[in-house]
């Protein structure tokens, strides 16, 4: 397809003109439980899924994590599994650097099957719904995402336990960590290069890379950016260039919440500023550290955790996050630089105060994650709703009673809800409900290693 051609949309002609080696277009969207789902094309009909989009069943919005669906609220087979359209995200257009050969890719998001409104279960949607209620106030959030994950050999242990991978600096499998340590982000170097490199390549801007608590563990830090949208954009198409650079260099790499029994998990914190028409941070609270319209919007946040963590801890796996004394939040609470909280405010200039929400695990979709926090800080400040104190010391010494620390009383919650349908829609969360329960039913028929151990008994 020669890139001066007149009628390519100019998107695409700028694309073709820098990558013209390309041969396929990767379309990809992210399904309710963050998978990366999608269809490949050739080069030659980018233009036309440009200008006309491309067709999927809407279903695939309420898949579980293994890719089956439920039927979950007679979406599925029951309805005939109908198509929706699927359309271009701009800006998205990208090439592939990890690919084996040349690739771009491009994001999409979703309508109805006649192309009128806006598909209403695609996630990326419920996060555009509420984000819409904070717009309508005058007030502009600032979104930044910080993730965890863990590098693993891509030969399984005993038992199909993952392993850490052996260290390309020492010769070594990696056993131990230092908290902010280089050595390992020096042994690492070459791979996290690549990932960063990919991320400038896909205009997903990176900040500071840390070792974290255990082997193998690893945060990248996603800069603030002005449309949260865009910011859960980049923190999905961020996964993909780790697991697909990770691949490249001969590795696994994992966001799943608790890997190992024994070491820390993987978190998703999303950083939050809230800025008025004229361009103020209205978390500045002048002489206090904490505007009013902060308190409320952490007293909103808190208020609706509960119902919030069937989305934020979406799997079986992610409660094993969850322990005591570990910087993983395990009360409604909130404080100044306090890393047991849920909420964190960091101190610093006023003008770039914000919240962080310490609660997600990396397992969580970062458009529904966000969507509860941005509706728990519209709620809070629409109601004036007042926190409890700040935390001062540790606020995870022992387990909230009022949060469910469970998958099945999570949803519970979330059934029972009044206040998060009205952000997401009103059958929102019974979908989503009924496509996790169906998941875990399917988690729990299956025999675990553990079940032999304890309870077959020799003859």
């Amino acid at each position: 397809m020669p890139d001066s051609n007149p009628a390519l949309h100019p998107e695409v002609a700028r694309f073709l003109a820098d990558h013209p080696e390309t041969v396929a277009i990767d379309l990809l969207l992210a399904d309710l439980s963050g998978v990366i789902r999608g269809k490949r094309y050739p080069v030659e009909d980018l233009n036309k899924v440009w200008e006309a989009g491309v067709t999927f069943p809407a279903s695939v919005f309420l898949l579980d994590t293994t890719g089956r669906s439920h039927d979950p609220g007679g979406k599925g087979f029951s309805d005939g599994d109908p198509d929706a359209i699927a359309l271009p995200i701009p800006g998205t257009l990208k090439p592939v650097p990890w690919a084996k050969r040349p690739l771009g890719q491009l994001l999409l998001t979703f309508t109805d099957s006649k192309g009128q409104a806006p598909l209403a279960f695609e996630p990326r949607n419920v996060l555009a719904r509420t984000l819409a209620k904070l717009h309508e106030l005058g007030l502009k959030p600032v979104v930044a995402f910080e993730l965890e994950f863990y590098l693993l050999d891509k030969e399984r242990g005993e038992g199909r336990r993952p392993q850490p991978p052996i260290s390309p600096l020492t010769g070594k499998r990696e056993a131990g960590t230092q908290v902010y340590g280089m050595d390992q982000v020096d042994g690492f170097e070459d791979l996290l290069e690549d990932i960063t490199v990919a991320c400038d390549a896909q205009d997903i801007p990176t900040g500071a890379i840390t070792a974290e608590y255990a082997p193998g563990q690893f945060e990248i830090n996603l800069r603030h950016e002005a449309d949260p949208l865009v910011a859960a954009d980049h923190c999905v198409l961020f996964k993909r260039v780790v697991r697909g650079v990770a691949r490249k260099h001969g590795y696994q790499a994992s966001f799943m919440a608790k890997p190992y029994p024994e070491e820390a998990g993987s978190g998703l914190h999303l950083h939050v500023s809230l800025y008025d028409e004229a361009g103020r941070n209205v978390f500045d609270g002048g002489d206090e550290l904490a505007s009013e319209m902060l308190r409320h919007a952490v007293g909103g946040v808190l208020e609706l955790l509960p119902e919030s963590m069937a989305f934020l801890a979406p799997n079986v796996n992610s409660y094993r996050r969850f322990e005591p004394n570990i910087f993983v939040p395990i009360t409604r609470s909130w404080g100044f630089e306090n890393r047991s909280v849920a909420l964190r405010v960091p101190v610093g200039p006023g003008s770039s105060r914000r919240i962080e929400e310490r609660v997600a695990g990396a397992d969580a979709n970062p458009y529904l994650a966000l969507a509860t926090m941005l509706a728990g800080i519209h709620h809070g400040i629409t109601k004036r709703i007042e926190p409890p104190a700040p935390h001062e010391g540790n606020a995870g010494a022992s387990f909230d009673e009022g949060l469910p620390m469970r998958p099945r009383r999570a949803l519970e919650m979330l059934l029972a809800s009044e206040v998060l349908p009205t952000y997401f829609g009103a059958d929102y969360p019974k979908l989503y409900a009924a496509c996790k329960e169906a998941e875990y039913d399917e988690f729990d028929w299956l025999i675990s290693p553990q079940e032999y151990d304890w309870y077959l008994q020799a003859d």
